[in-house]
């Protein structure tokens, strides 16, 4: 078998530092044509990208020879750059240290595609802690309830 063959599909989520809400409705619409276009440069491609002032969900399809933390620090890194530099108030921007990302099969792909484009909505009524938190218990990652945005 001389062919590779992969589909390596991530839902990853991360915030500004502290959770600052600092990512109004302009900047983000602007940051995410961005952030698509890193992931082009960077061999992957943002399948969804939306969020809220405080925080960034990403639907991203990455080929073998990216790793996902290696695709991530260089998105979150070019693009708080970029936001420092494009928007003179944020010039202190800064994301948070981590990330989270859980896997994604094809099969499941729309219906996470769906909750990405229904942020807005779904940050009525929850916070961001009580959604990551949720989604950690779904994906099974063990965390401390304490000490688990920063």
């Amino acid at each position: 078998m001389g062919h590779t063959y992969s589909n390596h599909l991530f839902h990853v989520v991360f915030s500004t530092k502290r959770r600052v809400r600092s990512l109004h409705k302009d900047v983000r619409e602007r940051l995410f044509r961005y952030m698509c276009g890193i992931a082009r440069n960077k061999r992957g491609v943002i399948l969804r990208i939306n969020g809220v002032s405080d925080h960034v969900h990403m639907l991203v399809k990455l080929s073998v020879a990216s790793g996902i933390p290696k695709f991530v620090g260089q998105v979150k890194g070019n693009s708080s750059r970029w936001i420092s530099e494009t928007f003179p108030v944020l010039r202190t921007f800064k994301w948070q240290v981590g990330y989270s990302s859980f896997t994604v099969s094809e099969s499941q792909w729309r219906d996470v595609a769906t909750y990405i484009e229904r942020q807005e909505e779904k940050h009525r009524s929850m916070s961001y802690a009580s959604e990551l938190a949720r989604l950690l218990r779904k994906h099974n990652i063990e965390f401390d309830p304490q000490d688990y945005l920063d």
